[in-house]
């Protein structure tokens, strides 16, 4: 199997090294690496691999490394893509504390495994917290990348925080309860997908029985994430921080980003990605699409060519301000490309200012006030179990 040592850390008295599991896909000079979100593993990337590469055939020779297998790849006018499962998740290292865990480290982690493959520059596109990793690993460096396209993502700590409401909280509880693939299964097909492509018909059966039946197999073949992997992540992106000196960075590099959202996302919300996107200006063009979190897999199609335009078009060398002043326009599919995305103005008068503290006490109240709720759960859950083993115990004294 393909693994590749990115890291080393002190496990009690030992130290231990942080493997990554990665596959290859393709041939080709053009050079891809996508970098998977939280709780994903490598293989969610298959709409995407398919689009770019043509084929969810792994590479023959995934057991090479180095410059001399890369450079085997290096003719044509083909794309080389390599995907990987992040520290925490999958078949790659399980780190014991959330230290070990944050997008500054694991954006290392991704470009320890561009020197494993030989890869001098990348085309680096990520999803969710793989999108936050991007955006570090782009300001950390620049010059390793050819462009980068950001899949619904955000600008970590509070912006990682879902819009809250009846069906959040709902799912949120079935999270934390789901012990199981298939009910972790269930939990994900309405956090990733809008109902309306859920409820498609594919052939005898709704598109919700397919997903689901998938969803088990591959839950089951990777495994449950365990809880200091998901901890481990969740830490990642609630620390997670762009800051102005890094945006800057970005802007000033010279290559193009793409920001792709789906309108109907109640994990990321829309507005952090257009916020994201106009601070990037020029470099970045903001592409809504409908569909949810997972828009990758629920317009494929449409995402694919977005990917393939910014390959184009960093091949053409094309200039910031060209790929920026773009007109907008609607494709048939719904789908709503700007370079100018909507503004997202921050005052500095007293009003403004006032606006903004009172943004920041309703985030820090909303997080307050899930954390309660979580308690309260996670509580009622404690109790239940206690109640479970003292039965017996009851019934035991009872029959004496």
């Amino acid at each position: 199997m393909p693994y590749c040592e990115v890291d080393r850390y002190q496990n009690s008295d030992e130290w231990d090294g942080v493997r990554l599991f990665y596959r290859r896909f393709g041939r080709g000079a053009t050079k891809v690496l996508l970098v998977i979100g939280l709780a994903g593993t490598h293989d969610s990337w298959g709409p995407q691999i398919k689009g770019l590469t043509g084929s969810l055939e792994p590479a023959a020779d995934d057991e090479e490394s180095g410059d001399a297998a890369a450079a085997e790849g290096d003719d044509g006018d083909g794309i080389e893509v390599c995907c990987f499962d992040n520290r925490g998740v999958g078949r790659s290292s399980v780190l014991p504390h959330k230290s070990y865990y944050s997008t500054a480290i694991m954006a290392r982690d991704a470009l320890a495994l561009m020197d494993h493959l030989g890869w001098k520059k990348a085309h680096v596109f990520g999803h969710s917290m793989g999108a936050m990793i991007s955006c570090k690993l782009a300001a950390m460096a620049p010059h390793r990348i050819c462009s980068v396209a950001l899949l619904n993502v955000t600008g970590g700590g509070f912006q990682c925080f879902p819009k809250l409401d009846g069906q959040m909280l709902s799912l949120a509880f079935r999270f934390l309860r789901a012990r199981t693939p298939e009910e972790r299964a269930l939990v994900d097909l309405e956090t990733h997908y809008t109902k309306e492509y859920l409820d498609e018909k594919v052939g005898s059966c709704t598109r919700r029985t397919i997903l689901y039946q998938e969803y088990v197999k591959g839950i089951s073949s990777t495994g449950m994430q365990s809880n200091c992997g998901f901890e481990g992540q969740v830490n990642a992106c609630w620390t997670h921080n762009m800051t102005t000196k890094e945006l800057d960075t970005i802007r000033s590099a010279g290559f193009l980003v793409s920001v792709i959202h789906g309108r109907s996302d109640i994990i990321a919300q829309l507005c952090h990605a257009r916020r994201l996107a106009e601070r990037l200006i020029p470099v970045a063009r903001m592409v809504e699409l409908h569909g949810a979190h997972l828009v990758s897999h629920e317009r494929p199609e449409e995402v694919n060519n977005a990917l393939m335009e910014l390959i184009k078009a960093t091949k053409s060398m094309m200039k910031p301000e060209e790929w920026s002043s773009q007109p907008e326009n609607s494709s048939e599919t719904g789908a709503l490309i700007s370079a100018r995305p909507v503004s997202v103005t921050i005052r500095t008068d007293d009003g403004g200012n006032a606006a903004i503290a009172v943004y920041n006490l309703l985030a820090k109240l909303q997080l307050s006030f899930l954390y309660v709720i979580g308690v309260i759960l996670m509580g009622f859950e404690h109790m239940r179990n206690i109640v479970k083993v003292m039965k017996p115990v009851r019934v035991a004294a009872i029959e004496s």
